[in-house]
C-alpha cells in the first residue's frame, strides 16, 4: 500500500468515527428532548389539575354563599318568626323613599295586615294644664322613688338651666336632656322657611341657642327635599310663620304662655293661639297625654330607628330625648320604647317628634349625637324646624 492509499484509508476512518459520534449524540439529544416534553406535560397536567381544584373550591364556596344567603334571606321573609318581617314592613313604610323595601317581597293585603297589628292607639284627648305645675320643682328629695327620679332632680353641680343624661337600652343609645326652666325653650325655624331648610347647628349658633334638638316633621317626597318646609302648623313667639294640613298621627305639640307642654290634635293654628299657645311644632303620635299612656300594638307601626321626643313632667320639667340608631348593636327605638323612657322619667305628657337622620341634640353650637343617614354614612340633614333652649 503506497502513502496515498494509506491515507485515504486513515481519512476515511476518521469520517467513519466523526459519523458515528454525531449519530450518538444526535440519538442522545433525541432522547433528552423526547423525555423532556413528557416531563413538561405532566407538569402542565399536574398545574391544569391544581387551577381547576382550585377554581371548583371557588366555584362551590360562592355556590354555598348564595344558597345560604338566599335561603337565610327566604326564612326570614317568609318564615315562621314574625319580628323581622315586621320590622321591614314598619320600618319601610314609615318612609316615603323606602317603601319599595316592603312592597318588594309582600302583596297590598299582607303590608295592610302587618301594619295594623302595629300602630300606637293614641289617646283621644286634649292636655289638660292644671295637672302641670310650673317652678313646683323639689330639689330637695332625700329618699328618691328610683333611679331616674334621682338623676332627674340631682342637679348639674356646673349647670343651673339643665341636665345631661346618658341613656342605653337593649338596642338604643342616647340622650335624655332635663330642662329646668320651661320658660326658656322655644321653637327655632330655618331663616329660609318655606324654601330651604339648614342644619340645626347653624340654625342654633345663627340664634344663639344654648341647647337644641329637631322639631316637627317636613315635606320630604321621596327623601330628596331640602327640609324648607315645614308639616302642619308653626307657631313662634305667638305668630303662625307656616301653616299647612296635616294627616298623620298626632298633631300640635307646643308650649303655652305660661310655659306648659300641651299637645292638641286640632292643628288649626287659629284656634292654638286662642289657647294661649305661644311655640309649637307638628308631629306624632302622642305618647302620653295627662299622665296616661298610649296603647303600643306590637312595635307601635314605625319600626326600630333614631329617635326625638319632647315630654314634661308635673313639677314643669321638661325632657327633650334623642335617640341614636343604625347600627347593628343599636339600631334605635320604636315607640314602645318612647313611651317607657318616658314614663321612667316621671312624664305627664310626651310626643314623638321628627326622627331618622333628623334627630340632633346640639350643645353650646356642637353635635352631641351621632346621626346616621339612610346609606350608613355619619351625616344628618337641613330641617326646617326645633326647639331650642335660650339663656
Amino acid at each position: 500500500m503506497n502513502r496515498n492509499e494509506w491515507d485515504d484509508d486513515l481519512f476515511i476512518d476518521q469520517d467513519e468515527q466523526q459519523i458515528t459520534q454525531r449519530l450518538q449524540k444526535n440519538q442522545i439529544e433525541e432522547r433528552l428532548d423526547l423525555e423532556e416534553p413528557k416531563e413538561t406535560r405532566e407538569e402542565k397536567l399536574s398545574k391544569r389539575k391544581k387551577k381547576m381544584s382550585l377554581g371548583k373550591k371557588i366555584c362551590i364556596v360562592f355556590v354555598t354563599l348564595f344558597v345560604l344567603g338566599a335561603g337565610t334571606l327566604g326564612f326570614l321573609l317568609y318564615g315562621p318568626y314574625k319580628g323581622f318581617r315586621e320590622w321591614l314592613v314598619t320600618t319601610a313604610m314609615t318612609t316615603l323613599s323606602h317603601q319599595y323595601l316592603a312592597t318588594w317581597f309582600y302583596d297590598d293585603a299582607t303590608i295592610k295586615s302587618i301594619m295594623e297589628k302595629n300602630r300606637v292607639v293614641e289617646r283621644k284627648e286634649d292636655t289638660d294644664t292644671s295637672l302641670v305645675n310650673v317652678g313646683k320643682i323639689n330639689f330637695n328629695v332625700k329618699n328618691f322613688k328610683n333611679e331616674y327620679e334621682r338623676d332627674i332632680l340631682t342637679k348639674d353641680p356646673n349647670n343651673d338651666d339643665y341636665k345631661m343624661i346618658k341613656i342605653t337600652g337593649k338596642k338604643y343609645k342616647g340622650y335624655l336632656v332635663a330642662i329646668y326652666h320651661p320658660e326658656k325653650l322655644k321653637v327655632i325655624t330655618t331663616k329660609y322657611l318655606g324654601q330651604t331648610g339648614q342644619y340645626l347647628t347653624k340654625m342654633a349658633t345663627e340664634q344663639k341657642a344654648v341647647l337644641a334638638i329637631n322639631g316637627g316633621g317636613f315635606y320630604d317626597p321621596n327623601y330628596s327635599s331640602n327640609g324648607g318646609i315645614p308639616q302642619g302648623t308653626v307657631i313662634k313667639n305667638g305668630k303662625i310663620v307656616s301653616e299647612r294640613n296635616y294627616s298623620r298621627s298626632g298633631g300640635l305639640i307646643g308650649f303655652t304662655k305660661d310655659n306648659k307642654l300641651t299637645l292638641l290634635k286640632d292643628t288649626n293654628g287659629k284656634n292654638a293661639l286662642k289657647k294661649g299657645i305661644r311655640d309649637a311644632v307638628t308631629f306624632g303620635p302622642f305618647l302620653i297625654v295627662n299622665g296616661k299612656s298610649a296603647f303600643v300594638k306590637g312595635n307601635g307601626g314605625w319600626g326600630t330607628a333614631p329617635r326625638t321626643a319632647i315630654g314634661q313632667r308635673k313639677d314643669g320639667i321638661v325632657l327633650l330625648l334623642v335617640i341614636d340608631g343604625r347600627t347593628l348593636k343599636y339600631p334605635g327605638a320604636d315607640m314602645g320604647d318612647l313611651v317607657e323612657i318616658m314614663e321612667n322619667y316621671g312624664a305627664i305628657n310626651a310626643a314623638n317628634l321628627d326622627g331618622g337622620t333628623s334627630s340632633n341634640l346640639v350643645i353650646n353650637n356642637k353635635l352631641i349625637n351621632d346621626p346616621i343617614d339612610g346609606s350608613g354614612r355619619h351625616a344628618t340633614r337641613p330641617i326646617a324646624t326645633g326647639i331650642a333652649l335660650f339663656k
